[in-house]
């Protein structure tokens, strides 16, 4: 370690994420990076300890525990375990999910790790709804004014702007489209569903067309702590900014409406079993025998 690396301590951390607006009773999602601070003293524990301190259990954490389906693709793993299938998401993350008051949601792909007042509300029935949707826990923390947190990340981490596209229902995701085994905390293996990636990137979300217009209308709060950068925006005024690009285009790019990208197609994908007229699952679908 370098003589010039900033080493963070808890309560130089605390006091970096009260100055940027973090408080008790706040709902907020959480991406992050620990290398970015340089050295964090204490490791990813300290990092998690520091956001329960300044968050309280009056408010809620929300943290992702994706595998974004590498588990399957690049391990050859049989089933997606609640209980032990790590997430790629980075080491915080992962240490997160596996803590005592840590509930973790069921999607195969894409599950996420709640802590706080809020924790069992938004990840009990993950399993029975849209993977980014409105009633996902990072779609409930939204409607709930929660706000996103990039400790050390860039706004191309924020997992949000997926729950706008799939509010707006984008053609270009598959919504309950692949089916993948789930080993569930009582054993039972189930079929898990989640989403269908896209076959390209989107010019708006993935490749970042919106970060310009979080900074143009200072949308957030900034601060330094060690050498990361931690920004606080509210998830509403993210949404404000991503859903009219995607409705009228952006910068010659067409709006979702008008737009051919559409979902992969792969071993895994099966006839979505939501019902998206009625905003429900359909009565066949296995999720409901769990």
């Amino acid at each position: 370690m370098s003589e010039s690396t900033p080493i963070v301590t808890q309560s130089e951390l605390i006091a970096g994420l009260r100055e940027v607006g973090l408080h008790a009773g706040i709902r907020v999602m959480v991406h992050s990076s620990l290398k970015s601070f340089g050295q964090a003293d204490g490791g990813p524990l300290m990092v998690i300890r520091a956001l329960q301190e300044v968050v309280t259990r009056d408010g809620t954490l929300l943290l992702p525990s994706f595998n974004h389906m590498r588990i399957f693709t690049d391990e050859g793993a049989p089933w997606w375990d609640a209980t032990g299938s790590r997430s790629t998401n980075g080491i915080i993350p992962d240490t997160f999910w596996r803590q005592k008051g840590v509930l973790r949601s069921w999607d195969p792909s894409h599950p996420f790790a709640a802590w706080g007042k809020d924790a069992r509300r938004y990840t009990e029935f993950h399993h029975r709804t849209i993977t980014m949707g409105e009633d996902s826990p990072l779609g409930m923390l939204w409607r709930d004014g929660g706000y996103g947190l990039l400790l050390g990340v860039t706004y191309n981490a924020n997992t949000f702007h997926h729950v706008v596209e799939c509010s707006r229902r984008a053609p270009c995701v598959g919504y309950r489209t692949e089916s993948l085994p789930m080993k569930l905390p009582d054993g039972r293996v189930v079929e898990g569903r989640t989403w269908s990636w896209r076959n390209k990137a989107c010019p708006i979300t993935d490749e970042g067309r919106y970060h310009r217009f979080m900074f143009e209308r200072s949308l957030h709060r900034q601060v330094k702590i060690g050498n990361a950068t931690v920004t606080l925006f509210k998830l509403q005024d993210c949404y404000d900014v991503i859903a009219p690009l995607l409705e009228h285009g952006c910068e010659g790019f067409p709006p979702c409406s008008q737009c051919p990208i559409r979902h992969l197609v792969s071993e895994h994908t099966v006839e979505s079993d939501w019902d998206m007229a009625r905003s429900c699952l359909k009565s066949d679908s296995p999720a409901l025998r769990y």
